[in-house]
């Protein structure tokens, strides 16, 4: 099993939207105007998305005005891609040299 990997986030990156919210937001900073644009979900299910993108450290807000921007915190998927390298090159060095656990 593995433990090294942030079980939490790869939860809530596993919804769809959330990860469409994640590719839209690597682009640039939104708003939850351009959000229900760009991905035609109503307001308040972005609202509670971004919610839970918050807590899990993945997204920044910065109030403007009435609006707040949303930006995605790349030192939060920065980690969470260096463990899966890590996993690639162990599952690879796995395969090359045939390690196998007998029955």
């Amino acid at each position: 099993m593995v433990t090294s990997v942030d079980s939490d986030v790869l939860k809530v990156l596993a919804d769809p939207l959330r990860m469409q919210i994640v590719q839209l937001l690597a682009r640039e900073a939104l708003c939850t105007t351009h959000l229900v644009e760009e991905t035609g979900a109503k307001q308040t299910n972005l609202s509670n998305h971004l919610k839970i993108l918050r807590e899990a450290g993945l997204v920044d807000t910065e109030p403007c005005g009435r609006f707040t921007y949303y930006s995605l915190r790349p030192e939060a998927l920065t980690g969470l891609a260096a463990e899966f390298t890590r996993l690639a090159s162990a599952a690879r060095l796995t395969a090359e040299a045939g390690f196998k656990r007998s029955c």
